[in-house]
């Protein structure tokens, strides 16, 4: 594997990092460096990365749930403006860790988010049947500033 690019990658440069770290550490016994737990907050800085882009994610799909099923008006520009605040972080970060897309549990993030919608969406009258069990939605459309889904009662 060649060299990862901090620049271009922070994600996998802090896995890689992490992986050099534990093997150097292996190879320099005497050295005077706690190499296993360097080499694990390096690399647990990229974890929060993911967590990050993970939580944002999971933030959009919860307002593009909302904006979808629910037939109230007056909530919907403040789930728009978090779609629109989560969407710009989640695109920021995974511009500077491309390598972060194949590690989304967007599955997993969607339970949550349909867990908390179904909570907001109760005093609507709507109820957690009418939402999707499975994530409706793909990374590109969450993370496309110009797609939004249909209202299913008819609202802009």
């Amino acid at each position: 594997m060649g060299k990862i690019s901090y620049d271009e990658d922070f994600y996998a440069w802090t896995q890689e990092q992490g992986r050099r770290l534990r093997e150097a550490g292996a190879s320099r016994v005497n050295a005077p460096v706690d190499w296993d737990n360097l080499a694990e907050e390096i690399e647990s800085m990229g974890r929060s990365e993911l967590s990050a882009v993970e939580s944002a994610l999971m933030r959009v799909m919860e307002h593009l749930l909302k904006l979808e099923f629910s037939p109230a008006v007056d909530p919907r520009r403040g789930w728009a403006a978090s779609v629109v605040e989560h969407r710009a972080r989640a695109a920021k970060d995974l511009k500077a860790s491309p390598s972060l897309r194949g590690r989304i549990d967007l599955d997993g993030e969607y339970q949550t988010a349909r867990e908390l919608a179904v909570l907001g969406l109760a005093r609507d009258g709507v109820e957690s049947g009418d939402l999707p069990d499975a994530c409706p939605y793909t990374l590109e459309q969450l993370l496309d500033r110009a797609w939004w889904p249909a209202n299913r009662h008819g609202l802009d």
